[in-house]
């Protein structure tokens, strides 16, 4: 009798603490994988509007400016005394724009990418005391109008210069200037360079229509 109650209570021994083992580390493995999973699909939603630029006809990936070359941009159009309205393509996280506020311009971006607009939007918003001219826009800038700017700013690929002066021609107005940072314009002629290697730019001017 001894035996057979040592017995019994070795088997329920083993297997109750089995049994809750086996089933604490099934929820713990869910919770795991939901968890997991969520980070994924998060991490997945935010990157694609990076990586998507990658499968359009022209790629215009997300490279900041750096310090050397908003100086550059700003340099150029100060030695023409340039204002008014001003339309940054490609904003990326808006630093030229709010650069361009300093500068007592009228300074507008567009941009694609869902993430940089929202986090310029933003900046706009807890500046907005210092940027109250500041506007940002969703769109594709190939689709945006550019009639009513007195300035363009783009640091742009080289495969898309030849494209985007068409665009420029089509609809800028007279006496619009435009810079280009990194690639130059191909059919244009520069009327000032500012830098040198990656930090160049270069100053347009759109002349004036021939009737």
């Amino acid at each position: 009798m001894a035996t057979y109650f040592v017995e019994t209570l070795n088997a329920k021994g083993e297997k109750s603490p089995e049994n809750s083992g086996s089933t604490s580390l099934s929820t713990t493995g869910k919770i795991l994988i939901g968890v997991t999973g969520g980070i994924a699909l998060g991490l997945s939603v935010v990157c694609a509007s990076f990586v998507s630029p990658a499968f359009r006809r022209v790629c215009l990936p997300y490279i900041p400016a750096t310090e050397q070359q908003v100086l550059n941009v700003f340099n150029a159009l100060k030695t023409k005394h340039r204002h008014g309205l001003l339309i940054d393509l490609g904003s990326g996280d808006g630093r030229i724009v709010f650069e361009a506020a300093k500068h007592n311009f009228q300074p507008h971006g567009v941009e694609l990418n869902t993430w940089l607009v929202a986090y310029s939007k933003l900046s706009a918003f807890l500046n907005r005391a210092a940027n109250p001219t500041v506007a940002f826009y969703q769109k594709d800038l190939w689709k945006f109008p550019l009639g009513a700017y007195d300035n363009v700013v783009i640091f742009g690929v080289e495969q898309m210069m030849h494209e985007l002066e068409a665009k420029l021609h089509r609809e800028c107005k007279p006496g619009c200037h435009i810079v280009a940072c990194r690639f130059p314009l191909p059919g244009m002629k520069p009327e000032i360079t500012v830098g040198s290697g990656v930090d160049t730019v270069w100053l347009y001017k759109i002349p004036n229509k021939i009737s």
